[in-house]
């Protein structure tokens, strides 16, 4: 490096820490990255000059830096502008300029071209023609940088630019889920970011119609008031986004969970016993994307009406509203603030006419700016009332317009409640939405279960939905079951007071009342029996059956129950989830239709429904005789018919093996492998299988243990990896080769790996638990455990009960998201004795925590 080099850098270095120290202090975004960019321009000018660069080419700014602003590590885009193109000595000395502003410690990204050039790339290309529309010159020829100027706004095409730019705005959408509520967002890309802003401005500035908030202010696109706003949040993005700079000491634009925190404490925000100071931060940071998004669409309609002028013909809809080119339009300005039923009236008519395909921005401004004259008086209105329930219970439209009336901040001023939740994040390692938009996904997911084009998702959900009258109950339930979300308690027991009220203030029948109240209130307990109780047992299907009470609170709870899950993140969906819930929605149903549940019958059932498969396969009438002799009746109320089948041909004339036999197929569910292993009982047998499967990556979603009468262990896993899909024959065959050897072996297994947790489990740890208690028949022992996922986990409980001989009869294995919730049923000599449990407990502790 130069001597040039090493000076400027050494100077550019203190004045960019310097600058950025002083940001502490004084808090304004503007102020430090105009300073940024000033310091850099009067670098690089030096150099430039220092270099001895010929006076008839010019140094441009280009993209961020050439809009006057620099944050902290951004790159630095360049154009060096050129009269003509280079020869060879020009072109080395152009090589060695680009060098040294590398040699500066910039993240320089350059481009070299003639006038020409650059109007040839930026017709090619919409990103080139983006970043020359905010050309600025930093030294050499003024006139070469005019002449630049001229043609690129002689060459602009404002309707195709518009185009081209919400045709990519809607791209990024997208990428994003469409959503400005992910939990680790991005302030530059995500909707409602930066870039957002930035794309208004350059259409706008493509269209000569201003580049400026105040401006296009002036020229009637945006009230002074939007102005204000848009000022204000483009200011709050800028400094969140300043700041992850400088915490990072690096380019870095991502709201992580890692960064939340220290961002949040710098901006002041602290630590409540309800809240984290994170939780804050995130909130406010969504209300703000959520404005930027709203604003965004009036403004970018306003600039279309420019650019692309239509003859409007309204055509009236009724005497508040018209229909203007598709687009709902209010027939006076006044009209919500007279007229303030007609807030919700207006997306009560996009329901109804399918034709509409959302507001004007006139519409949308009045809307926006009249949310506030929802208050206590218009809320108690009897009209209103029953306006919001017709939305409800409108033939179609209903999830948009409910994101709608969220987009707006309709719905959080029609539901206080609701309001407080916009925005709340959930750090409960398993939900990937805000609390708001996962209360909108269930309703999504419920409303889904209604329309055809969706049955083949669900078919059994939809079945039962065609069958549901009033799903409108559902959706009310949707609405409240998580919207006491942040408040400390129990927020299934606040919200059931908030849905009571909300039922009785709407004049809903007590039947239906109740029906709401119950879905609210015990939204979760269907997943729990399902996936935590053995459902093998008559008293458990019994019990749950006693508390839904009837076949039409079973049906409402199983969709709202399976609408919730998928409604958390993609994670915690699967197919083993849904037929545990299936099963437990078909066990009830016969309970509730009087059938008295009975072990021996659901064991015949079961047996013949066997016979009958086994039949097909051609079997000897009496082949499955000799294994079946081995097995007791908890075996046979554990497995499905098909299951007892598949392992009765696999395992029927080899009862007495010595060798282990490890049989693998595709579950019958449609996801993942179910593998089989018939093998004389051993102590560590549970161990070595989970040993096996955690070198191999797999994830155990089931276990079912069953030690045969002549002392063989059946057990069967339901087993899932992100590559069967592709090459599942291979992997079933490696999985009996491998396996059965594993098996065979006396080799000693090797310590449990100490797995990486997640970094979403790294940041909001969960404290793990480990709970031992006798089940109510004093046979057996519950082990409940719960903790952070990660890979391994399985295996280092199945060492600990391996050391304490605890014998392991089944297992249920529920993984959501980043956590674990493992059931376990066992016995055992060791449980019988007080200390010994709290020794046992104790290691399942520190190995939870491992």
């Amino acid at each position: 490096m130069t001597t040039l080099a090493l000076t400027l850098k050494e100077e550019l270095k203190a004045a960019r820490q310097h600058e950025m120290a002083a940001y502490a202090g004084h808090g304004r975004p503007e102020r430090l990255t105009t300073a940024l960019r000033q310091c850099v321009d009067r670098i690089l000018s030096q150099a430039w000059h220092d270099y001895g660069m010929p006076e008839r080419s010019a140094l441009v700014a280009v993209g961020g830096y050439g809009r006057g602003e620099l944050f902290p590590y951004s790159d630095v885009d360049v154009l060096i502008l050129l009269p003509a193109p280079p020869n060879a000595q020009e072109q080395a000395q152009l090589e060695e300029i680009v060098q040294l502003f590398w040699d500066l410690g910039l993240e320089i990204g350059h481009s070299i071209r003639t006038i020409d050039e650059c109007l040839s790339e930026s017709a090619a290309d919409i990103t080139v023609q983006t970043s020359l529309l905010e050309a600025r010159l930093v030294t050499g020829s003024r006139g070469l940088f005019n002449q630049l100027v001229v043609k690129c706004r002689e060459a602009m095409d404002p309707q195709a630019f518009f185009l081209a730019k919400t045709l990519e705005l809607q791209q990024r959408h997208a990428k994003y889920e469409d959503t400005a509520y992910s939990l680790e967002p991005n302030c530059k890309e995500s909707p409602g970011g930066l870039r957002d802003l930035q794309v208004i401005l350059w259409v706008a500035k493509a269209a000569q119609l201003g580049d400026s908030w105040r401006k296009l202010a002036e020229r009637g696109l945006i009230t002074p008031t939007e102005a204000r706003q848009l000022t204000q949040k483009e200011r709050a993005f800028k400094d969140i986004r300043i700041r992850l700079h400088i915490h990072a000491k690096r380019r870095e634009d991502r709201l992580v969970f890692d960064v939340q925190t220290p961002i949040a404490q710098s901006l002041g925000f602290k630590n409540t016993e309800t809240r984290r100071a994170s939780e804050y931060l995130m909130q406010r940071y969504y209300w703000a994307a959520k404005a930027v998004t709203q604003l965004n669409t009036i403004l970018l309609q306003n600039i279309e009406a420019q650019l692309f002028p239509q003859p409007t013909c309204p055509l009236a809809i009724n005497p508040r509203f018209n229909e203007v080119n598709g687009l709902i339009d209010i027939v006076r300005d006044e009209l919500f603030t007279d007229t303030p039923s007609a807030m919700l009236e207006v997306f009560l008519l996009m329901e109804q006419r399918s034709s509409l395909r959302g507001m004007t921005a006139r519409t949308l401004r009045a809307l926006w700016h009249a949310r506030f004259g929802i208050d206590a008086g218009f809320r108690r209105d009897p009209a209103n009332r029953a306006l919001f329930l017709s939305i409800l219970q409108a033939p179609e439209g209903i999830t948009h317009a409910l994101r709608r009336m969220n987009q707006l901040s309709i719905l959080g001023r029609y539901l206080p409640n609701f309001r407080r939740i916009v925005g709340q994040m959930q750090h409960d390692l398993f939900h990937v939405y805000t609390v708001d938009q996962h209360i909108l996904m269930v309703a999504r997911n419920l409303r889904r279960f209604t329309m055809s084009e969706h049955a083949h998702e669900y078919p059994f959900c939809s079945q039962l939905m065609a069958n549901f009258a009033q799903p409108w109950l559902l959706y009310i339930a949707a609405l409240f079951h998580d919207i006491a979300k942040g408040r400390g308690g129990d927020h299934s027991k606040l919200g059931m007071d908030d849905a009571r009220r909300f039922c009785r203030e709407h004049a809903l029948s007590d039947a239906d009342t109740a029906l709401v109240v119950f879905l609210v209130e015990h939204h979760l307990s269907m997943s729990h029996v399902a996936q935590k109780q053995d459902m093998s047992d008559p008293d458990v299907i019994s019990d749950f059956a006693a508390l839904v009470k009837d076949e039409r609170h079973l049906t409402a709870l199983y969709l709202l129950t399976v609408a919730d899950i998928r409604g958390t993140s993609p994670k915690v969906w699967n197919a083993w989830k849904g037929k545990l819930l299936e099963d437990l929605y078909r066990m009830t149903l016969r309970v509730l239709g009087g059938e008295a549940p009975s072990a021996d019958r659901e064991l015949k059932n079961r047996q013949d429904e066997a016979l009958k498969t086994l039949r097909l396969y051609g079997l000897p009438e009496h082949a499955h005789d000799a294994l079946w002799q081995q097995l007791d009746v908890a075996y046979f109320l554990r497995h499905d018919a098909s299951d007892i089948a598949w392992q009765t041909r696999m395992l029927y004339n080899r009862v007495n093996a010595d060798a282990p036999v490890v049989k693998c197929r595709l579950a019958p569910i449609g996801e993942g492998l179910q593998v089989t292993v018939f093998i004389k009982d051993q102590p560590d047998l549970f161990m070595r299988i989970c040993s096996y499967f955690e070198r191999k990556n797999f994830s155990i979603l089931d276990a079912k243990i069953h030690t045969t009468r002549n002392g063989y262990a059946l057990d069967t896993f339901l087993v899932t990896e992100p590559n069967f899909a592709n090459n599942y024959r291979d992997i079933i065959n490696l999985i009996e080769h491998e396996l059965s050897r594993s098996l065979s072996s006396d080799d000693a297994l090797p310590p449990p790996r100490k797995g990486r947790l997640s970094r979403l489990s790294r940041t909001f740890p969960f404290t793990p638990t480990v709970d031992l208690r006798p089940d109510e028949r004093g046979q057996y022992y519950l082990l409940s455990v719960s903790a952070s996922d990660r890979n391994g986990l399985l295996y280092s409980i199945a060492s600990v009960l391996a050391k304490y001989r605890v014998n392991l009869h089944t297992a249920k294995i529920l993984t959501l998201g980043e956590r674990v919730e493992d059931v376990f049923l066992v016995d055992g000599p060791v449980l019988q004795h007080a200390r010994s449990q709290i020794q046992l407990e104790r290691e399942l502790l520190d190995a939870l925590h491992a």
